[in-house]
């Protein structure tokens, strides 16, 4: 088991999203995952019932007492509800001594609809804790908020991405699964450049977890030294392989299945692509 991943996040009782699919993905990669819970949800497929916060002087404390004694290569942040524990989050992200990479999952609505993120924290989200981000990873919806402009189609996606990488994240993957169509296309913008990765639309609903899944993957891949292209490319091949999968469990936007082992030769053919 190589590279340890931190995780700042929001724990799903239904264990298809945040901290129980952020485990999941990063030791089905072969990292190993830590974690720091900023909230406990009530949920299953269906939606979310509750959200109990955690203070963030207690979420700073799990991060502390984890980087003293295991270390870390690389974090992920997830659901961060308030300006508070952005705030507290991000003061302790920028005391990482040497640093490491971030990556910024923007969690802003669960996949039934209810907020997780405070309208009045996005200001905060991207004063404090974007700069920091090695790769930020929202979905349309997300990139439209933090971008504030609509997005409609690729174009409207590199002119999101393009916002975005204004805020000093050094990159950012807009993710397509919104838009329409019978292929999905994410865009990975850097200040090298921009480049696309097209793949074809799982017709499923088990889809809870896919964005916490994508992010902790990469999250993994760099914890492992991977290239971002590289983490990047092996995290949406395991996600697919995860969606199309799927056990089949609840009545709504079910889980996926973690526990797809990712197929090599495939993974290969699409990092020479």
């Amino acid at each position: 088991m190589k590279g340890r991943v931190l995780i700042v996040a929001g724990s799903d009782s239904g264990g298809g999203a945040g901290i129980q699919a952020d485990i999941k993905a990063v030791t089905a990669l072969d990292a190993f995952a830590m974690t720091a819970i900023t909230a406990l949800t009530a949920q299953n497929t269906e939606g979310v019932s509750n959200v109990f916060p955690v203070p963030p002087g207690f979420i700073r404390e799990q991060m502390d007492v984890v980087l003293a004694d295991l270390g870390v290569d690389a974090v992920k942040t997830g659901m961060l509800h308030d300006a508070a524990v952005i705030e507290a989050v991000a003061e302790e992200l920028g005391e990482l001594d040497p640093p490491v990479p971030i990556v910024v999952d923007p969690v802003m609505v669960a996949k039934g609809g209810h907020r997780l993120l405070e309208e009045s924290a996005v200001d905060a989200l991207t004063r404090l804790l974007l700069p920091l981000a090695a790769v930020i990873t929202p979905n349309v919806p997300e990139a439209e908020a933090l971008a504030g402009a609509a997005i409609l189609d690729l174009d409207g996606m590199r002119r999101a991405a393009d916002v975005l990488l204004r805020t000093g994240a050094r990159a950012v993957l807009v993710k397509g699964g919104h838009l329409p169509g019978e292929r999905v296309t994410d865009l990975l913008a850097t200040a090298e450049g921009m480049e696309t990765f097209e793949s074809a639309r799982v017709e499923t609903r088990h889809t809870h977890g896919t964005g916490c899944t994508l992010a902790s993957a990469i999250a993994a891949g760099l914890a492992q030294g991977m290239t971002l292209r590289d983490a990047v490319i092996r995290a949406r091949h395991y996600v697919l392989m995860a969606m199309a999968s799927a056990p089949g469990y609840g009545r709504g936007h079910g889980p996926l299945n973690h526990a797809v082992t990712v197929d090599p030769a495939r993974l290969a053919a699409l990092s020479r692509a």
